[in-house]
């Protein structure tokens, strides 16, 4: 059995797009976005206190990259992986891994607007900085998606799961306007039933759909 350990509107909902991708019977357990995560029976499955966490065949495993490769090997090596010796095997890597390059200035703009409540804790430079490093992801991302559908040459793959889910999160700091390549992809690989079938219900951290920089 797989069980997949997951908080809404987090980098875990890039696991739970891939499991529903893959059609493999999974569970899923949710969790608060708060300090429950630092459980001794949680921290025995991801040391930092972190999700996604996945439970494979009595092992734990943690961090989305090494998920999505552990299950892109086992599940679906040719279709939604590239195995090792595919000609597009480090493209994929690339792509993959590129998703926290993007999730880490998320991460950043989340915990100005959203972890730090109170005004006097944010900073509006951090939050433009933040903001402007996403736009640069974004103008990468356009360079490699002008004349291609997918991320990869080979049609729709993990790669296209890690930075779609990626870019759904930053999407709510820097908008996609003038990214045409890159908004004509977001559209196309979130159509999918299992980027729907992976959406918060109820249970959303972000308390609006987009959260402007301050004036400095």
């Amino acid at each position: 059995m797989i069980t997949l350990h997951h908080c809404p509107q987090t980098r875990s909902m890039r696991s739970l797009w891939l499991l529903h991708e893959l059609g493999v019977e999974f569970e899923v357990v949710k969790h608060g976005f708060d300090k429950s995560l630092r459980d001794p029976s949680y921290l025995k499955m991801s040391p930092a206190g972190r999700v996604p966490s996945l439970e494979l065949d009595g092992e734990a495993i943690f961090e989305t990259g090494a998920i999505c490769e552990v299950l892109c090997e086992r599940f679906s090596p040719d279709t939604l992986g590239r195995p090792a010796g595919h000609a597009e095997r480090a493209q994929w890597l690339i792509w993959v891994h590129f998703a926290e390059t993007i999730s880490q200035h998320a991460a950043a703009l989340t915990q100005q607007h959203v972890a730090l409540r109170e005004d006097a804790m944010r900073s509006p430079i951090v939050m433009k900085l933040e903001a402007a490093r996403i736009l640069k992801c974004y103008a990468a991302l356009e360079r490699r998606l002008t004349g291609r559908d997918h991320l990869l040459d080979g049609g729709f793959s993990a790669a296209d799961i890690s930075v779609g889910q990626a870019v759904y999160l930053a999407r709510s700091f820097a908008h996609l306007d003038g990214f045409e390549a890159v908004q004509a992809w977001y559209d196309r690989i979130t159509a999918r039933e299992g980027f729907i079938a992976s959406l918060p219900g109820d249970e959303t951290l972000f308390d609006g759909d987009f959260f402007a920089a301050w004036e400095v």
